[in-house]
């Protein structure tokens, strides 16, 4: 039987590692926001072991936001995933 079970997730970890794959990405980081040419993109928070992310639905200066609660590796996942979309479209959008 085999009894693995994934590390318990740190939240804190995990917005490190969040922010760097945004950086890698090209995007500017401004305090708890990442922006895309002066626009905001997303903005990060860390609530116990919840990380709370803000996604612009657009990019413009005051985006409308979808809201992405990240508690586990796979939502972490998810999100940058989500963020790389995103992005694709609204550079083919130019």
């Amino acid at each position: 039987m085999n009894d693995f079970a994934p590390p318990p997730f740190n939240a804190e970890n995990a917005l490190v590692t969040i922010k760097r794959a945004l950086r890698d990405l090209k995007l500017a980081e401004r305090g708890n926001a990442c922006e895309l040419r002066g626009k905001r993109v997303v903005e990060l928070s860390i609530d116990g072991a919840t990380i709370n992310a803000k996604l612009a639905r657009r990019l413009m200066l005051t985006p409308e936001w979808d809201r992405i609660n990240v508690s586990s590796a796979e939502q972490q996942r998810k999100l940058i995933d989500e963020v790389k979309k995103r992005l694709s479209k609204w550079e083919s959008e130019e």
